[in-house]
């Protein structure tokens, strides 16, 4: 079968004959559609902004959802900038009122709910979305960013709705998020947020939701996507295939500032600057959550560009440096640390390993102890993480290169000492330990079933083995698991936390307590460290707000009711033809900025 490029070749070949024919000039024969292919580790559970809360989903609906405010895609360190908005949000000094002027002109893509009418986006649809997230019906798993934030009379209309059993209030209207005019609107908090607007550069925290989309049915906004983004649905299987089309109504163009010294980053940028986004046709998704085919269909042309899966990252790049043969077919590496923090959390309600008392803590601390985090960096994720020593990753404010806790120490001696101190004894002699009032002691530990989990359970395993503690584990799939998760349902999950947001303070949400059932799934509530983390959310970035930060560190790490066991370094891979790509921490839609050139596809 001819490839499309040279189908065009040879129609334009053939058109001076046909003009001689006809006498008259002919139609250019249509340039190939730019299509880029992209693949996920995870599937998505669906295209809600206010539902979702795993990194593929939240991927997606940035594609699909229009925020306030983005980041610049070049800049270093990150900037904001304005998305749908005019300008940059007006802040008072106290970082309590908030501003936004929407840009006129912008439209939803089209749906049958509009009329066959031009559907504008105007600034009551960003405070009805804002409104959805305290929606009870909505279920929103990262409510907890706004009420933070402390938006002035949501929390209450909440309140009250799930008191009287009633339908949300969307139609009240109250300061904390309310329209000016058609395209202004503001938000007012009873606190200083002075990192409230990275919220709103968020679309999987602020995009633009319709509400004749919805029609009080928030499961329709998860299977049914309108909105005014750089992408549409076109095409849908659950969990194997994501289809999306340029969005003829977007109107953004390229206007990234890379910082002065960013040689390559200054090429990109003036290469594509003034061109209209996104600036490719067609985008298509697979979702491969093993590892071996989704590599093996990079290797064939299959998929333009992935994320080196650690199974393969000593084939893709030895030592760091792209692999000669992967050089020789026009293949470029890119890599850069990412704001994603991998652990394993112990559920703080579990009657084993929960608790504040302090055996339970020892007991907690003694496992973390024992996990052989060096021998998961080598043979599981093949050196592309570094040790952890919090839960804070780099790239985030409040980060310390150079703290080190016990959090990042492997000693199973002083483990197996810890438990011998607090009566975590093998009293009837076979070789396993019993908790300190004699019953049995066997952990259960929560899992996928993926190549690298398996690899995962084998180091705990062998690790819990050790110092005598039996473990079980429970495989199912991220979905299943993240739903048990939330309701609090599990003793042991092995997971990560990936940065929205350049804010340390968003990764002590996953300690906080109010935060239960949605960041908090290990479901942590000390009131010291609740009392630390609500005074460092008040502050600017400063010194003074990073030395509450490291104080809420020091107890996370003296509780141990996670084991972070290792911060992210990302390497990707992309063909030939992927033009303009860059690793951009907080935007996780990147393909809405680069260009595919498909003759450079052709061998």
């Amino acid at each position: 079968m001819l490839r499309p490029a040279l189908i065009a070749l040879a129609a334009a070949l053939l058109l001076p004959a046909a003009m001689a024919t006809s006498g008259a000039a002919g139609a250019a024969a249509p340039a190939p559609a730019k299509v880029l292919r992209l693949s996920f580790p995870g599937s998505e559970n669906g295209f809600d902004p206010a539902q979702v809360s795993d990194t593929v989903s939240a991927a997606l609906v940035g594609s699909l959802y229009d925020s306030p405010l983005t980041y610049d895609f070049l800049a270093r360190p990150m900037k904001l900038k304005p998305r749908t908005a005019a300008a940059l949000p007006e802040i008072n000094a106290d970082h309590t009122h908030f501003v936004f002027r929407i840009r006129p002109g912008q439209y939803f893509v089209d749906d049958p709910a509009f009329k066959g009418q031009k559907r504008e986006l105007t600034a009551e649809d960003y405070v009805y979305s804002i409104k959805r997230y305290y929606d009870p019906a909505t279920r929103s798993p990262t409510l907890f960013h706004y009420v933070n934030a402390g938006l002035v009379g949501l929390s209450e209309l909440r309140a009250k709705a799930i008191a009287d059993k009633t339908p949300f209030p969307y139609d009240t209207e109250v300061a904390g998020a309310r329209t000016l005019d058609r395209y202004t609107f503001e938000l007012r908090t009873s606190r200083p947020a002075p990192r409230l607007p990275y919220v709103l550069a968020t679309p999987a925290l602020s995009g633009a939701v319709a509400r004749e989309i919805v029609h009080g049915n928030p499961a329709r906004a998860m299977e049914h996507p309108v909105g005014t983004g750089p992408f549409r649905l076109v095409d849908w299987k659950r969990r194997s295939r994501i289809v999306m089309e340029r969005n003829p109504l977007h109107d953004a163009v390229y206007d990234e500032t890379p910082a002065a010294g960013d040689r390559a980053g200054q090429a990109i940028a003036e290469r594509f600057r003034g061109r209209r986004l996104p600036m490719i046709d067609r985008v298509e998704f697979a979702i491969i959550e093993e590892a071996q085919p989704r590599w093996l269909a990079f290797l064939n042309g299959e998929l333009d560009l992935v994320p080196v899966p650690p199974e393969f990252a000593t084939q893709a790049a030895p030592g760091g440096v792209l692999a000669p043969n992967l050089a020789r077919q026009g293949i470029a590496l890119h890599v850069s640390p990412v704001p994603q923090t991998w652990y394993t959390y112990f559920g703080m309600e579990d009657p084993v390993v929960g608790g504040y008392e302090p055996h339970r803590v020892a007991l907690r601390r003694a496992i973390a102890l024992a996990y052989n985090v060096p021998r998961e960096i080598e043979l599981v994720r093949k050196g592309q993480t570094m040790p952890a020593q919090s839960v804070l990753p780099p790239l985030v404010s409040g980060f310390d290169a150079k703290l080190k806790t016990e959090m990042g120490d492997f000693d199973p001696v002083r483990a197996k000492a810890l438990l011998d101190l607090y009566g975590y004894a093998d009293r009837d002699g076979d070789g396993w330990r019993e908790q300190p009032d004699g019953s049995a002691l066997t952990l259960e530990f929560t899992t996928e079933s993926s190549q690298l989990h398996r690899a995962l359970q084998e180091v705990w395993q062998k690790s819990l083995r050790d110092i005598g503690i039996r473990v079980a584990f429970r495989t199912g799939t991220w979905q299943e698991n993240i739903k048990s998760s939330r309701a609090g349902k599990l003793q042991m999950w092995g997971t990560g936390w990936a940065g929205a947001l350049p804010d340390g303070g968003y990764f002590l949400d996953v300690l906080y307590g109010p935060n239960k059932g949605q960041a908090n799934h290990a479901r942590f509530d000390l009131p010291a460290f609740n009392a630390l983390y609500e005074r460092q959310r008040l502050l600017p970035d400063g010194p003074e707000r990073e030395a509450l930060i490291q104080q809420a560190l020091r107890l996370s790490v003296a509780y141990m009711p996670i084991k972070a066991t290792g911060h992210v370094i990302g390497q990707w891979v992309s063909q030939p033809k992927v033009q303009g790509y860059v690793a951009h921490p907080f935007i996780r839609e990147y393909w809405r900025y680069l260009d595919v050139d498909p003759a450079s596809a052709l061998h």
